[in-house]
C-alpha cells in the first residue's frame, strides 16, 4: 500500500520514497517481500504519489495497481476487487522500513491456513518506548495500535483474529520526522 499522501512526514519526497538511511522507504519494504515467502507482490499506487508509480514500474517484481488515493480502506477494497487478486492477500503499509523477509514469514506462519483476517498490532508501550508516533490505536481499551501490517482472508469466512507483534521492526511505521530519524537510527544499530 503505498499512495498515500504522507503530509505528516513533511518531506521533500513522496512518503513510500522518503529515504531511511539511503534507500526509499518503499525498496525497504520491496526488499523484505521478497526476501519472505511471498510469491506475488501487488503495488497499489495512486495519483497522490506518482513519482511512485513510476518508480515502482522501474522495479523487478512489482506490479503496479492504480487506485483512486481516497484512504487505506478504499484503495484496498478497490485492490481486492480486481480478480487476479484472491485472498488470503497480505497487505503491508510502505511506511514500514525496518520490516524483514524473517518478520513477514512470521505474520504468515501464524496466519497459518485460516481463512479468516488477521490485523496485526503492537503494543502502544511499545511505540512509547521505541519513541515513535502512535497515530491510531485499536478499541475498546487502546492499549494496541495496528502496524500496517494486516491478512485480509475470505469475506465470507467471518473469523477475523488480531495477532499482537513485540517485534519492534512492526512498531516503527515512519509518520513524522522524528519516526524517520529513529528509523535511520535503528537500522545504524543493526549494521553493527
Amino acid at each position: 500500500m503505498c499512495g498515500g499522501e504522507g503530509s505528516r512526514l513533511e518531506s521533500s519526497h513522496e512518503k513510500p520514497l522518503h529515504p531511511i538511511d539511503g534507500v526509499a522507504m518503499v525498496d525497504r519494504v520491496r526488499s523484505a517481500l521478497e526476501a519472505s515467502r511471498v510469491d506475488t507482490r501487488y503495488a497499489a499506487v495512486s495519483p497522490n504519489a506518482p513519482e511512485t508509480q513510476a518508480h515502482l514500474e522501474q522495479a523487478d517484481g512489482v506490479t503496479t495497481v492504480e487506485t483512486d488515493g481516497d484512504g487505506y480502506v478504499a484503495d484496498l477494497v478497490a485492490l481486492l476487487e480486481r480478480p487476479e487478486i484472491e485472498p488470503p492477500v497480505l497487505t503491508v503499509a510502505a511506511d514500514l522500513p525496518l520490516l524483514s523477509g524473517a518478520t513477514v514469514d512470521r505474520v504468515l506462519a501464524v496466519h497459518g491456513e485460516s481463512n479468516g483476517s488477521q490485523t496485526v498490532c503492537v503494543p502502544v508501550a511499545l511505540k512509547r518506548r521505541l519513541g515513535v508516533s502512535i497515530d491510531s490505536t485499536l478499541e475498546p481499551d487502546d492499549h494496541l495500535a495496528p502496524t500496517g501490517v494486516n491478512v485480509v482472508g475470505d469475506a465470507n469466512e467471518p473469523e477475523s483474529m488480531t495477532h499482537v507483534s513485540y517485534d519492534p521492526r512492526l512498531a516503527i511505521n515512519v509518520n513524522r520526522r522524528e519516526d524517520a530519524r529513529v528509523a535511520a537510527d535503528r537500522l545504524a544499530v543493526e549494521d553493527r
